[in-house]
């Protein structure tokens, strides 16, 4: 009985090695099995390197109309909306006095009238026509003056964005009376980083796309590059000035201005190849190369197609994994599959 058991026991414990050997080999064997995974051998390509820019339409000049003192209104000839040229009367002031300036001024053309004929007939003096038509000249020159002080002209060809009074207002300094812009051409102007400073001249082509017209491009160019650096942004700021001769563009619109700064040859990769690392916004791609994947964290620019510009982290000609990615690692032995 006492051999039996014995027996038995040695026999238990064989059983227990070899399926623990057994065990093992299969851990083994599945930690010898190479994940499978598809390739792909990047491209590079010249890319154009663009921009854009939010913004704001305004005129290319804002004028604001009012006199140099308080003066009552007597006829405002213009509303919100008019459009307006350049000397046009706009804004009549009390013309009271001016009226009565003009009288006088009428009298002393015709009294002068008299003295000039006296004097070349010897009736009157040589001090005396001087004095007449000194008096003449001083009346001249305060009607031209209350002239312009009573009749407010537009400086420039325009619209009408703004009227703040009514015929019969007293004007007072403050607001004025009316605003005019130019709206033909119109302008925006945009803050773009210092590491463009280099690649931005007058004349450069920018592409306007305007909210108001979904799916229209309109055209600008450079016209202002502002000669210095904003510290806090390290940005320096752009006017950009647009055609407008159908006023279809008005100040006030939201705008986008698309800069091309010249092209750059860059890797492209599948949108397949792009692994988020979870919990940060970090690209990642596995890069093949000698049966094994390298975790290379890169930098992404455009997004074109179906593929993305990479501005780092991947070569031109490096092959990527675009399927299987989800079971590898940095450094896994891979096997590749079609």
């Amino acid at each position: 009985m006492r051999y039996i058991k014995t027996l038995s026991i040695a026999a238990l414990a064989m059983m227990t090695v070899a399926c623990g050997n057994k065990s093992e080999e299969k851990a083994d064997a599945a930690a010898q099995q190479k994940v499978q995974v598809k390739i792909a051998k990047v491209t590079s390509a010249d890319i154009p390197q663009t921009e854009t820019y939010t913004a704001t339409v305004e005129s290319d000049v804002k004028n604001n109309i009012a006199p140099n003192i308080a003066y009552r209104i007597e006829k405002i000839y213009v509303d919100v909306g008019s459009m307006v040229r350049k000397g046009q009367v706009l804004v009549q002031l009390d013309a009271y006095a001016l009226r009565q300036l003009r009288l006088q001024l009428e009298n002393l053309k015709i009294e002068f009238g008299r003295t000039e004929q006296l004097y070349q007939v010897g009736g009157v003096s040589k001090a005396e026509y001087d004095n007449a038509k000194m008096q003449l000249d001083i009346y001249s020159t305060q009607v031209k003056q209350m002239v312009e002080n009573t009749q407010l002209l537009s400086p420039i060809n325009g619209i009408v964005t703004a009227r703040n009074y009514d015929d019969g207002d007293m004007y007072s300094n403050g607001l004025p009376i009316l605003t005019v812009e130019q709206t033909n051409p119109v302008k925006v102007i945009v803050n773009i980083s210092e590491n463009y400073y280099k690649q931005v001249s007058n004349g450069m082509p920018v592409d306007i796309a305007l909210d108001a017209y979904e799916g229209e491009t309109f055209y600008g160019k450079v016209t202002i590059v502002y000669p210095t650096i904003d510290v806090n942004t390290h940005t320096f700021s752009v006017e950009v000035t647009i055609n407008n001769p159908n006023q279809k563009v008005r100040p006030g619109m939201f705008a986008r201005a698309t800069i091309n700064f010249g092209d750059k040859n860059h890797v492209l990769v599948p949108d397949e190849a792009l692994v988020k690392q979870i919990g940060a916004g970090d690209r990642y791609v596995y890069v093949y190369k000698g049966g094994k994947v390298s975790y290379n964290k890169v930098e992404l620019g455009k997004h074109i197609g179906s593929q993305y510009e990479i501005l780092s982290g991947v070569n031109p000609g490096d092959e990527v994994v675009i399927a299987g990615q989800s079971r590898l690692a940095n450094g896994k032995e891979v096997e590749v599959v079609k």
